[in-house]
């Protein structure tokens, strides 16, 4: 198994090709659902932002307001910093469990579903093929404003958070141009999809895996031995 990372940027249409690959029967493990089971209640992640941020950030069951913890990690950038270095070991390493499950399952590739991924950088050294979903400035703005019924100026100032469109397209091995229609992003999604199953880069990971098992295996029989004896 390999793995494939998966990114864009705020309303570029990464959710929908995300939706496009698990329907033809990919495995995603999703960075966003992780990062919300990792700030549940009683977590490790849960209070340390609770002690930084306060318990204004939360609802009245307790659980994290999204929403206007949003509003001050995009208004101010050290507690946008702050916030990622409570979450994203904790978001890593549940990924890191689900990874081991899909390989043990047999799959030949998983697609990690991460929104920061070249921002951070820690996962992509560990990544065979990297995706950016892409779409136009105008129409990000556009689908942003109309999704989250955000004025424009709260559009931009989101957008801006985070790394320009055009700077990850220039990093990812592949581009999903998600301008345009429905119809024709998902012709690039199975023309991507056909491209990962016919590579045998599974290959390379199964043999280095055979190999290190076997040699531990090797070790502790040799260990065994010369207790034995």
């Amino acid at each position: 198994m390999f793995l494939v990372g998966l990114t864009g940027g705020i309303a570029s249409g990464k959710s929908t090709v995300s939706s496009m690959l698990r329907e033809l029967g990919c495995p995603i493990i999703d960075a966003d659902v992780v990062a919300r089971k990792v700030v549940e209640p009683h977590t490790p992640a849960y209070s340390r932002i609770v002690y930084h941020f306060g318990p204004e950030v939360l609802l009245e069951n307790g659980q994290i307001d999204r929403q206007k913890l949003g509003q001050i990690i995009f208004a101010h950038e050290e507690k946008r910093r702050l916030l990622n270095s409570i979450t994203h070991p904790e978001i890593h390493k549940a990924m890191l469990k689900e990874i081991i499950f899909c390989f043990l399952r047999g799959y030949r590739y998983v697609v990690l579903d991460v929104p920061l991924l070249f921002e951070t950088r820690r996962l992509t050294k560990f990544l065979n093929h990297t995706v950016v979903v892409y779409c136009d400035p105008a129409t990000q703005l556009q689908r942003l404003m109309q999704r989250d019924d955000l004025t424009q100026e709260q559009a931009e100032q989101r957008v801006a958070a985070q790394m320009p469109l055009n700077e990850k397209r220039g990093l990812a091995n592949h581009v999903i141009e998600n301008s345009g229609s429905r119809e024709d992003t998902q012709r690039q999604v199975l023309r991507l999809h056909t491209k990962l199953e016919d590579s045998m880069d599974f290959l390379l990971v199964r043999v280095i895996v055979v190999a290190a098992t076997a040699g531990l295996g090797g070790i502790l029989l040799y260990a065994a031995k010369l207790l034995l004896s």
